[in-house]
Order: C-alpha cells, then structure tokens, then sequence
C-alpha cells in the first residue's frame, strides 16, 4: 500500500546527521506546511563532494543550506516521518557561504524558525521574509542590519508590540539611527557597526525578556 505523499516547496533550515550511514535529517520550511523534519537518502560514495558538484545538475544529488527547493515527500505512518524521494533546486544563496557573518545571520534566522511555531496564517509571509533575508546576504547585504530588519520585521507581523514597548526604551538618538536601519535600502546605508550592535542587543534582550520566542 502506497504511503501519505506530499508536494511543496520548502527552504533548508537545518542539516544534520541521523546515526544511520544511510539519511541525513534536514528541517525545512513551506508556505504551506511551516516546519517539518525530513530524512534525506545520503548521496553514494563516489567522486568527492567537490566533483558530484562540479558535475552534477545543480537539481540532483545534493541539497545545501538555506536552499529553496521544491521536494517530492513521501510518508509511511501519516505523516510523523516524512523521506525525500525527489528534489528539485529552485534557488541556491551560494553567497551566504562567503561571509561567516552572513552564515551567523542566515543560521539565527533559520534557528528562530525552527524552534518557535508559526501560525498558519503567517506561513506565506514568514516565506517571503525567508526569501528576502537570504537573497540579500547572498548579494552582500550587511548582515548586522538584514539580521535587524528581519528580526524586527518578523516581531511586528507577529503582533508582538515591539514599537510600542522596544522602541521607548531607545535613546532618542539610537531611535532615529534605528528608524533609518528599518526603513531605508540596504544599499545607503551608513551606520557604523558599534551603534547596529547597541541597537540589535537591545532588540535581542527584549525578546528574551518579553516574549516566548526562543532565539538560539
């Protein structure tokens, strides 16, 4: 008897080993579905990582951090386990992995949403913020300040009231200094890095203070 199939398409959160020399455990993301923890076939042993790469269609074989993919999902005990029969690459944020601080602030991102629920009806655009956020640390984007407007930005369209109870507790100076952070293009900005780190940290404490929200 056939097993619970599922279609979607879904970033890749997190990556890691299983125990079995077989799968590998990889969480993902979807507009459709939020979370779910899906096993991976491992790729046969062969030509190195490096070759299966350089050869391969970017769409097979293997399947890297922070992609977005569509993914061919098959279950055999509704649904509580989910293996990854086919994939297909839609986007890979190769430039992610050029900057550690990109990789820090792509890995938060992917690390909230892995670890705190999102309501059904923030799924698509919780989808968008992940699509936006990697794009720009792909691209170069500060990631002190991409890592700052999504996480506000993230807090505001969950209905925490962030701009009523964080944003007080700035200096007038660090609100101003803020306000440009939050509203302006990437490209202009000029904020030096001591007063983005001030700001973000207080954002962060206030999280950890007023809120569920697991960070790390």
């Amino acid at each position: 008897m056939p097993g619970q199939q599922l279609q979607t398409t879904a970033f890749i959160l997190a990556k890691k080993p299983t125990g079995s020399d077989t799968f590998e455990q990889l969480t993902v993301f979807s507009a459709n579905h939020g979370v779910q923890h899906c096993l991976l076939r491992k790729a046969k042993p062969g030509p190195s990582a490096s070759a299966r790469r350089s050869s391969a269609p970017r769409s097979e074989g293997w399947l890297d951090l922070f992609d977005e993919a569509e993914l061919w999902l098959e279950s055999s005990n509704q649904g509580r386990t989910w293996f990854i029969k086919e994939h297909r690459l839609l986007q890979r944020h190769d430039g992610i992995g050029r900057s550690y601080d990109a990789l820090k602030a792509a890995a938060a991102l992917a690390t909230l949403l892995s670890r705190n629920p999102v309501p059904d009806e923030s799924r698509e655009a919780v989808t968008g913020l992940l699509r936006n956020t990697f794009t720009a640390l792909a691209g170069g984007g500060r990631p002190d300040i991409v890592w700052l407007k999504a996480l506000y930005c993230l807090l505001r369209d969950e209905g925490y009231p962030v701009k009523q109870q964080w944003w007080p507790q700035l200096t007038a100076a660090d609100r101003d200094t803020a306000a440009q952070l939050l509203n302006q293009p990437l490209a202009i900005q000029t904020a030096d890095a001591p007063t983005v780190a001030r700001i973000l940290l207080r954002l962060e404490e206030w999280v950890q203070a007023e809120t569920e929200i697991r960070l790390s």
